[in-house]
């Protein structure tokens, strides 16, 4: 039989399809912020930022292409300027024009680059939690059946030695009343009376 510590979780998980753990309610329900152990707790960070930074990267591409069809819509629209005095000034507009279009085409193109990058990365992330996750669950598991048999075990122990206290109590019970119904029937009522109340005093005190 193979041993739980023999297992390679790396090779079983390795370039599978699994949820984004931090994106995952029930990820979060097995781990709320006081069982995550630091190992765990740093894998979600780096996870969490490259998930942060996919997110940026995609934002700021976005917004330079807004913003880069606002330059070339004004280059278009002052193409055709006749006037000589506006001329010049539109000419000196498109060349800015132009130059923030090729540094907006230049930082879409590097965060492009960088943006395909980014899934494995975080594929990788995901992985490495995943990991540290099984890891750590099987070990609770693997506590848990240990801590449940040694209670079962308990109980089975409990149970005969509560079986063996209540014959005991019987027996004592049964002995009690055949001392008391015996001294009652040689004594007499009234001995016994008298017996009982000394009795009852004595352990009042």
């Amino acid at each position: 039989m193979r041993k739980r510590g023999d297992i390679d979780f790396s090779a079983i998980v390795a370039n599978k399809k699994f949820p984004i753990l931090t994106l995952d309610s029930r990820w979060h329900e097995l781990f709320p912020d006081e069982k995550k152990t630091f190992v765990i707790k740093e894998k979600e960070k780096q996870l969490n930022n490259l998930l942060k930074k996919q997110g940026k990267l995609n934002n700021d591409i976005k917004e330079s292409k807004k913003l880069k069809k606002v330059f070339i819509s004004d280059i278009i629209s002052n193409m055709d300027t006749q006037d000589e005095k506006k001329s010049k000034f539109y000419d000196k507009r498109l060349k800015k024009n132009r130059d923030y279009i090729n540094e907006l085409n230049k930082k879409i193109e590097e965060a492009s680059e960088e943006l395909e990058n980014i899934p494995d990365k975080i594929q990788k992330a995901n992985e490495e939690l995943l990991l540290e996750s099984i890891k750590y669950c099987y070990k609770k598991f693997h506590n848990n059946q240990k801590e449940l048999a040694e209670i079962s075990q308990w109980i089975l122990d409990t149970r005969e030695e509560l079986k063996e206290k209540i014959l005991k109590k019987h027996d004592i019970e049964t002995a009690n009343k055949a001392i008391y119904s015996n001294m009652h029937d040689i004594l007499g009522p009234e001995i016994i009376d008298i017996f009982d109340s000394i009795q009852d005093s004595s352990v009042g005190e």
